[in-house]
């Protein structure tokens, strides 16, 4: 039977076992159901709780620092954006430190390091200092999620690695969710220093469990870091035919999520709503949609090819954009709950497809996929305060239709010259 179109494309977009090499018998891999893996999962999974929660427990309080500070909202924005923005370029970087100084050690620095500073900014009283402080912890952040995953691949047995990678990535979720609550609702009754040093607190013990629970690498080899060798690795990637539009994807996706939860819990404070900061802050519940969205819309992507789901993705952020702009409390819950849920399946699709088409670059090419993630989260959050200072609420859901309705154009785009190129691997395969 001849292969046809479709089997082309599903052969393109199938995603290729981990090759994870035989233990030796010296250092065995870390196996399901031991101590060492529970311990493991624990400490990483408290080691990603904490680096979203200090990330982005600022969210919330946005509204409390133009209050306390006398800022506009985009200046507000800066809290966050300037943790993101360093962030995104200090990732490009800390893999190549833990390849020369070993993965644990990089970890429980990162997150000691963030603790302290987060612990720091809740006693600050100058903005500067605070967007200082919040900017520092960007670099001290780097470690663990640029680290954590190769550290699981590294010494997690094959059979034990898609577990131990999705509790991880939960954490991931969980802590940026409870983050957020945590800081609004303590915030809501001793104010918003009390709500980050509470998460400073939190991310001290996780600091406990990480030194503490982690084990001790076993296969990892201290390689000499090339640095200058990158720039050339990472354009190489810009000359793929799919990749920057995925770039472009994680630009956009971060963009306009973060802008929406930026400026919404605004919206929601001010009248005709008058909502408390800690109802405000229980909004972040709907991450746990999140949850369910990554999976589900990675499974239809292997069905239906990433490209279309990838579209989709983007179709219900704009549904729930729309939503968002009616002045309709039940409406603007439905609204948020379906750009979270587009949210997390169309970024779990695109970064899963950035490292398919990687290939041989995937580490590079990981690396810059979440650099223009977290670029947009920086550079879009702060525009979107913009549009907020001068038309509210709604140049907020303008500002972001348009940017969602670009994603939809370039997963659109995407998804065509990938036909096409399975196209042309179809009539190879023929002749």
């Amino acid at each position: 039977m001849e292969p046809d179109r479709t089997d082309a494309m599903a052969c393109r977009d199938s995603l290729p076992p981990l090759a994870v090499p035989a233990p030796a018998d010296d250092h065995p891999y870390i196996q399901q159901h031991s101590a060492d893996f529970r311990r493991a999962v624990l400490a990483l999974f408290m080691a990603g709780f904490a680096t979203f929660g200090v990330l982005y427990c600022v969210q919330p309080l946005l509204p409390g620092f133009s209050n306390h500070f006398g800022i506009s909202a985009g200046n507000s924005a800066l809290a966050l954006s300037a943790s993101t923005g360093v962030l995104a370029v200090a990732m490009l970087v800390a893999g190549i430190v833990s390849d020369r100084v070993g993965r644990r050690p990089v970890m429980v620095a990162s997150l000691l390091s963030s603790a302290l500073l987060t612990l720091a900014t809740a006693l600050t009283d100058d903005w500067s200092t605070v967007l200082v402080l919040r900017a520092l912890l960007g670099v001290s952040l780097s470690g663990v999620p640029a680290v954590a995953m190769t550290w699981l691949v590294e010494e997690m047995d094959s059979r034990a690695l898609g577990l131990a990678m999705g509790l991880y990535i939960g954490g991931n979720a969980v802590g940026g969710m409870s983050g957020r609550l945590i800081a609004g609702v303590v915030a809501d009754h001793w104010g918003w220093r009390a709500g980050i040093a509470a998460v400073g607190v939190i991310a001290l013990l996780a600091t406990v469990a990480l030194w503490t629970q982690l084990p001790a690498s076993r296969h990892f080899r201290a390689k000499r870091a090339e640095p200058a060798q990158l720039p050339a690795r990472f354009a190489g990637l810009f000359r793929d035919a799919a990749l920057p539009w995925l770039f472009a994807c994680g630009f956009l996706l971060l963009g306009v999520f973060v802008t929406l939860y930026n400026y919404l819990g605004y919206h929601l404070l001010a009248p005709p709503y008058g909502l408390s900061q800690t109802v405000v802050g229980l909004i972040f519940t709907v991450y746990l949609v999140g949850s369910v969205s990554s999976a589900w819309m990675g499974q239809l992507a292997n069905r239906m090819g990433r490209g279309p789901v990838l579209a989709l993705s983007f179709g219900l952020v704009l549904a729930g954009i729309v939503l968002l702009a009616m002045p309709w409390l039940p409406a603007m819950a439905m609204g948020i709950a379906l750009a979270t849920f587009g949210f997390f399946g169309g970024h779990s699709v695109a970064s899963s497809w950035v490292g398919v088409r990687a290939g041989a670059v995937r580490a590079e090419a990981s690396a810059l996929y979440l650099f223009s993630y977290y670029l947009g989260s920086s550079v879009l959050g702060v525009v979107g305060g913009v549009f907020y200072t001068h038309w509210g609420w709604a140049g907020v859901c303008v500002f972001c239709l348009v940017l969602t309705l670009a994603g939809v154009g370039a997963a659109w785009r995407l998804w065509r010259r990938l036909e096409r190129e399975a196209g042309l691997v179809l009539v190879e395969v023929k002749g």
